[in-house]
């Protein structure tokens, strides 16, 4: 069983306009101590994609070796670039095929949006799941219904998989995010000001 951290920072590619500021927002993440960081980025682009990722594996070498890396929905970029793990959602590859492809030592995540998902996803040989949004996202076109912490709840009873929440969540309402059962929260937006500074608090927050 993996352990994850409290806080789990999402890099989304969308929210910075040069690879130079995508990367100096995951170093000030680093510097506040965050040791997961999952690289996203829904351009399509595999060439940028694979660029910024490799961009990101130096800077977890150094200047922040405790820093893992894991790729969102590309199994072959996470092989490429030489990630941690990879994660995938319900429109991606299976589970089961990911795994063939970057093997049983990576991590493996699963976005899961309501029970059944959930339930089905446990079954698989993802080591996390992720269950959202919780509340109202702006970093998703089309997102799916929030779950509220209801959802979380339930989740948590369905799964003894370290669980990971997503979707609206800040240092307001983080906390009571975990009470109702996650391991970790996912964050996007509520990092982008200020990350070192807004990581150093979710930390605080989260203890």
């Amino acid at each position: 069983m993996i352990q994850l951290s409290r806080l789990y920072p999402i890099v989304h590619a969308a929210f910075f306009s040069t690879t130079q500021d995508l990367l100096a927002f995951a170093e000030e993440l680093a510097t506040g101590g965050c040791t997961l960081l999952q690289y996203r980025n829904k351009s399509g682009n595999a060439g940028i994609m694979l660029e910024q990722a490799r961009e990101l594996r130096r800077l977890s070498r150094a200047p922040a070796p405790h820093v893992r890396l894991i790729m969102n929905d590309r199994a072959d970029l996470c092989l490429a670039a030489e990630f941690y793990g990879g994660h995938v959602g319900q429109e991606d590859l299976s589970p089961e095929s990911v795994r063939r492809i970057s093997g049983p030592e990576r991590w493996l995540g699963v976005s899961t949006h309501n029970p059944e998902q959930l339930r089905e996803a446990n079954l698989t040989s993802a080591d996390y799941l992720a269950i959202g949004p919780v509340f109202t996202t702006s970093s998703k076109e089309s997102p799916d219904p929030t779950v509220d912490l209801e959802g979380v709840r339930r989740a948590r009873q369905l799964t003894r998989k370290p669980l990971v929440a997503i979707g609206g969540i800040t240092r307001a309402n983080a906390a009571s995010v975990i009470e109702a059962g996650a391991d970790s929260v996912a964050v996007i937006s509520d990092l982008l000001r200020e990350p070192r500074k807004s990581a150093e608090e979710f930390f605080r927050i989260l203890r």
